[in-house]
């Protein structure tokens, strides 16, 4: 990463403890560029050596409120490094008939309204001068010109719900913030536990290990300039349609 903070700003990243932003998290310390780095997941165990571990869960805004309170600098860089396509109760439908909205409200509360909070309770604390960085991982399923297959209902809404909020988070950062970037980031095809079920058909060329990903999305967001921002950008650089 090349000059992005000043060496007084925090980094945040949440998610801290999935193979993403684990290794999101020890790029950042390693860059040295920040006063601090705090790692937040929904345990708040076992932070990367030099992160300043903590808890947070994007379910519960009152945890979110709360680690933006505990803060002690204002943050520079904030990535939301969570994200929900499976798990107890929430597989990827395949059919309109198999919606449920239980599992579509467990899409919804992680890809969507989690994000949304922390935005809330963290862009406030950017500096009114200076660049700083809010970034979210969506998904370029999440575009809706891009669609060419369907299914997967519930993600694909949830991310492209997402990058709506993104892009009016945007508008509204600019008014008061004009160097501050909100943005959407596509990982790609990472192997991590989130995209497991789903690698069969992934050729081994396109499947990044999570150190890749994170290196590329880092550098993604050091090229950022203020008319990216409200973009979903995926991680070679290239901006994805909405």
């Amino acid at each position: 990463m090349t000059d992005i903070p000043p060496p007084d700003g925090c980094a945040v990243v949440i998610g801290a403890s999935g193979g993403i932003g684990r290794a999101l998290t020890r790029q950042i310390v390693a860059s040295g560029r920040f006063g601090a780095v705090h790692a937040l997941s929904r345990s708040g165990d076992d932070a990367p050596v030099g992160a300043i571990g903590g808890r947070m869960d994007l379910e519960d805004e009152a945890s979110i409120a709360a680690a933006a309170a505990r803060l002690e600098t204002a943050p520079r860089l904030v990535i939301v490094a969570s994200g929900r396509l499976h798990g107890r109760g929430l597989t990827p439908e395949k059919a309109l008939r198999m919606l449920d909205p239980a599992a579509m409200h467990q899409a919804f509360a992680v890809n969507t309204i989690g994000p949304a909070l922390v935005a809330k309770h963290f862009t406030p604390l950017f500096q009114r001068e200076g660049r700083s960085v809010f970034a979210a991982l969506s998904a370029r399923v999440g575009s809706i010109s891009d669609n060419r297959l369907g299914g997967w209902h519930s993600y694909r809404a949830s991310k492209a719900a997402l990058n709506m909020l993104i892009a009016t988070i945007a508008i509204e950062l600019a008014r008061t913030r004009p160097a501050a970037l909100c943005v959407g980031l596509h990982p790609g095809t990472v192997d991590t536990g989130l995209s497991k079920p789903f690698q069969g058909g992934v050729p081994g060329e396109r499947l990044f290990t999570a150190a890749h990903s994170a290196a590329a999305l880092l550098q993604v967001i050091d090229g950022l300039t203020p008319p990216d921002s409200g973009g979903l950008f995926a991680w070679d650089g290239a901006r994805i349609p909405a």
